[in-house]
């Protein structure tokens, strides 16, 4: 199975996963296309921006900004994190870099790279100019479950609702965000640490974890899972959470940690 990495960052989830893929053997990363933050158009990225901040507030984007943190360096407390880039440098396997996503650039090298399946770990909007070149499209992790969760952040809107599970789904892309059909999907139980940061961080970093072997076993057995690939029905859209709906992410976390008491001191 010949596979092709698209991700906005050599760390996050492809730093944690490239090495796992590189050790099974019927897999061949054959590159790893990292995108800039170059915006082709700024105007639509500044109309966008400017929404969201109408949406959920200053005190909810000032709250994005600091939650950061726990889904990116918080979490190297708890997994292996590289630099995809010294791994690939170090395993003889293609490290691109492109200036944004969807460039032309990104199509360039998809179409050399001439694999079996994209991955796409850490990415927002794929188009299909990018997601159709490669022989069965690309696959996607999302560390929420779907369709419940799409384009959640991971396991603070699980708390907001007062569940203690979180998960990760594996699916195909298609022309929306986190809506394509579902290859595989696992669900995890919430470990409640002692503070609502530090609860975000460990059991993100059992999501990349459980998630890695997740995808290995799926592209290891890929026609069983790929052609039993399951449509999402109707599910819920979620976005980074607004001053109110973080208080209450926060009062909720208390109460279930009091009540479930699934600590974990290590």
């Amino acid at each position: 199975m010949k596979v092709a990495i698209l991700t906005t960052s050599p760390y996050g989830t492809t730093g944690h996963h490239l090495p796992v893929l590189f050790q099974c053997k019927s897999i061949e990363i054959v590159m790893v296309i990292v995108s800039g933050s170059v915006t082709p158009n700024k105007r639509k990225k500044y109309i966008r921006i400017a929404k969201k901040i109408l949406k959920i507030g200053i005190g909810g984007a000032l709250n994005g900004v600091r939650m950061r943190k726990w889904y990116s360096e918080d979490i190297k407390k708890y997994c292996a994190i590289e630099n995809a880039e010294e791994f690939c440098a170090s395993h003889g396997i293609q490290f691109r870099r492109v200036p944004f996503t969807n460039s032309t650039d990104t199509q360039k090298l998809f179409k050399e790279a001439n694999v079996d399946i994209g991955l796409s770990l850490g990415n927002g909007y794929i188009s299909s100019k990018i997601f159709n070149i490669p022989k069965y499209g690309m696959l996607n992790i999302h560390h929420e479950i779907l369709p419940d969760y799409q384009n959640a952040q991971s396991i603070i809107w699980q708390l907001y609702n007062g569940s203690t599970e979180t998960g990760y789904t594996i699916h195909q892309i298609d022309k929306h965000i986190d809506t394509g059909n579902i290859l595989l999907q696992q669900k995890l139980n919430i470990v409640f640490r002692n503070t609502l940061a530090d609860t975000v961080a460990y059991n993100y970093a059992k999501l990349y974890d459980a998630s890695a072997v997740g995808l290995v076993t799926l592209l290891e057995n890929f026609d069983q899972y790929f052609f039993a690939a399951s449509p999402q029905t109707k599910g819920n859209t979620y976005t980074t959470p607004s001053f109110w709906q973080f208080r209450k992410i926060t009062k909720q976390f208390i109460k279930l940690k009091s009540k479930y008491q699934q600590l974990d001191t290590n």
